[in-house]
């Protein structure tokens, strides 16, 4: 499998909407019983969909802070990019001093307007630039990327040392992604003990850099071994975080197991076979927040139900409306995605011409390969009123495409756990998927959508004819969708399943030093 060292392509800022989602729709925080303190959690990431986003990772951490807020003290804390900090109010709490090449930072505090306290890297050279996160205006890494992700990761280690009088100090560090996975390192070279858990969110992302930068990111030489932070000659920021962390986990329970795998592995098969024989990898499978309700979402142009599909055909009518599609009785296949080689749209683009000549219609919104994003164009040229593709992104458009859509394809390679599919099947419309990662543990086969095994045109073709099929009874159709309804899980049940690996570790901590 082809490594990449950056979180991902595709950039959004976070919409009027997302932002609306995030910040007014609070989850009720219920914290433990008076003479239980809730437990001090620090969640450190890249992203976050109230500010900037990249993909999945930003609603990840919108979400599951939020979740945990309920019975958990956790905090967040993230790059001061010019998205977090142009016109908010952000409040400098402490001072963390230079180390090594890392120039000195202060930690800002912005407090949200559902409670949720958001720490803030501020060092202005490092983060307060055009482009996104990871890419700069020409799409390309940011050159001192290793510098800019380091002093995350090291403002982490620092704030979980009690460095800067911050005032405030957690007794969990929780890391996402290469971007922060050099935090428990710092932890661990410093003879700190502190539990850390790390979430892989995609492996093949792994942030990776030339052994000469060593000593500028204050990382110890004899840290660069196999049992350390080498990968092939270079430095991984994400093996970092997966030898040091004390749990890992990661998005599905597939994926957790194929990550074992020498197919999806990404060359750290063998380090994680060992964590999972030492029961220290668990797949937690991503939730969707309460925002992704057809009855109440204020950007539909109709509101419904699991039983109420005359209402819902009025996002098709828009939808149709939107993506300049002929009025038609043949299913609407969408296209909701990043567009790259990874989500499958090679396969999408074979199987088109067929999908058309059957009667179906196919509407496509996202941005990606320049490639992709041409031939999809051509595709619409090609088929006027039965193919419509808008190359961009918008919340509300997006909306209405999975309540107004039949069918969501979603061909991917591979999908850790994904999240498109449960916001389709929230909103009405059946995934139609390779079986593969947290799809598999997401769409009930012939129940809540589609899956197919074969990766070609005609395993695609094989789950787009069932869907087909599906289509023209109507009772089973209204069956499958009533299910799929149902079916998406609520960030709760997967905040759950953290907090008790939090615990477990927090208790095993403390017995090791009492």
């Amino acid at each position: 499998m082809h490594l990449l060292d950056r979180t991902g392509q595709g950039f959004e800022v976070a919409t009027a909407a997302s932002s609306f989602f995030h910040t007014n729709s609070p989850l009720p925080h219920r914290l433990q019983p008076d003479d239980e303190r809730p437990p001090k959690l620090l969640f450190v990431t890249s992203e976050i969909a109230d500010f900037v986003k990249a993909g999945g990772l930003g609603e990840v951490s919108a979400a599951l802070p939020r979740a945990l807020r309920q019975t958990h003290d956790i905090r967040v804390l993230i790059p001061g990019y010019r998205q977090v900090t142009s016109g908010r109010v952000v409040h400098p709490v402490a001072s963390i001093p230079a180390f090594a090449g890392l120039p000195a930072c202060e930690i800002g505090r912005i407090d949200m307007a559902d409670g949720l306290v958001v720490y803030v890297v501020l060092a202005p050279e490092l983060y307060e630039r055009d482009g996104t996160p990871y890419l700069d205006e020409n799409g390309e890494d940011w050159k001192d990327n290793d510098i800019r992700f380091a002093r995350l990761g090291l403002a982490a280690a620092e704030i979980a040392s009690g460095v800067g009088d911050l005032d405030w100090k957690p007794e969990l560090l929780h890391v996402n992604d290469w971007p922060s996975a050099l935090a428990p390192g710092y932890l661990a070279w410093r003879g700190e003990t502190m539990p850390t858990l790390i979430t892989v969110h995609n492996l093949a992302y792994q942030g990776l850099f030339e052994r000469s930068r060593l000593s500028a990111l204050g990382i110890p030489d004899h840290a660069f071994r196999m049992d350390g932070v080498e990968f092939h000659g270079q430095l991984s920021f994400l093996k970092t975080g997966l030898f040091y962390a004390t749990h890992v986990t990661t998005v599905s329970k597939t994926y957790a197991h194929e990550i074992t795998t020498a197919e999806h592995g990404c060359g750290l098969e063998g380090l994680l076979q060992t964590r999972a024989r030492e029961h220290r990898l668990t797949g937690i499978v991503n939730g969707i927040d309460d925002s992704w309700d057809p009855k109440r979402d204020p950007l539909l142009a109709g509101r419904f139900d699991e039983n109420d599909a005359k209402a819902r055909r009025a996002n098709t009518v828009e939808s149709r409306d939107l993506f300049k599609l002929a009025i038609s009785r043949g299913p609407l296949f969408a296209i909701i995605s990043r567009l790259v080689h990874q989500k499958g749209i090679d396969l999408v683009l074979e199987t088109a011409e067929d999908i058309v000549a059957q009667g179906g219609q196919i509407a496509v919104t996202g941005t990606g390969e320049g490639r992709f994003e041409s031939a999809l164009t051509e595709l619409a040229e090609r088929h006027p009123g039965q193919v419509g593709v808008r190359v961009g992104f918008d919340e509300a458009e997006a909306r209405t495409l999975y309540a107004g859509s039949d069918f969501l394809l979603m061909p991917s390679r591979f999908e850790p756990c994904g999240l498109s599919q449960m916001y389709a099947q929230r909103y009405g419309s059946l995934p139609v998927a390779y079986r593969t990662g947290g799809l598999v543990d997401t769409i009930q086969d012939g129940e809540t959508g589609f899956l197919f095994s074969e990766l070609s045109k005609n395993g695609l073709m094989d789950g787009v004819r069932r869907a087909f099929d599906s289509f023209g009874s109507k009772k089973k159709l209204a069956e499958m969708r009533r299910k799929a309804m149902k079916r998406p899980p609520n960030w709760l049940q997967s905040a759950r399943r953290y907090g008790g690996i939090y615990q477990k570790l927090m208790a095993k901590q403390q017995a090791m030093t009492a």
